[in-house]
């Protein structure tokens, strides 16, 4: 049988998912979007800055309860360097239907459409299995993943992550 402290001792060698390493943002940074214009951004240009990328869609509950809090943390943070981006796991020909509800919505921050297919892809690369909507990542000026989440964050959980990367 072993002793108390050696098995305290061997949990100790054990993967904590709460310390479990982010995965790396870098498969961000190799993609490319479009904007509601259809004009190609390769996301390499927000390299260097802090960053919170929403991936989000229309037809998404979750995604829609979320966004009035994106939109004011832009409007508190935007001044201090933060970027907010909008990615929108939907197809190039939905981009009118796109930028109709991004207006309904007041969103001020930028929004661009990675296609259903490619926005998967990029959210099982950023840590996303299930593939999930809303899936945010918060990123900061060293271009290192602080916080990934899927499911609607609070506006407490989104401020104190944006906070960190401030």
């Amino acid at each position: 049988m072993l002793s108390r402290r050696l098995l305290l001792s061997l949990a100790l060698l054990l993967p904590l998912p709460a310390l479990a390493e982010l995965p790396s943002a870098a498969p961000l940074f190799a993609a490319a979007a479009v904007d509601a214009d259809n004009k190609p951004v390769a996301l390499e240009t927000l390299r260097g800055k802090p960053l919170v990328i929403n991936f989000w869609a229309r037809w998404c509950g979750p995604c829609r309860k979320e966004i009035p809090d994106l939109v004011e943390m832009h409007a508190r943070y935007k001044g201090k360097g933060l970027v907010i981006v909008g990615l929108a796991v939907e197809d190039a020909d939905s981009r009118e239907a796109v930028r109709d509800f991004a207006k309904a919505y007041e969103v001020d921050y930028r929004v661009l459409l990675a296609g259903v297919g490619k926005g998967v892809e990029l959210m099982k690369a950023l840590g996303n299995d299930k593939a999930g909507l809303p899936f945010t990542v918060v990123i900061d000026r060293h271009g290192k993943m602080t916080v990934k989440k899927l499911g609607a964050m609070s506006k407490a959980e989104m401020e104190a992550a944006i906070k960190q990367i401030l």
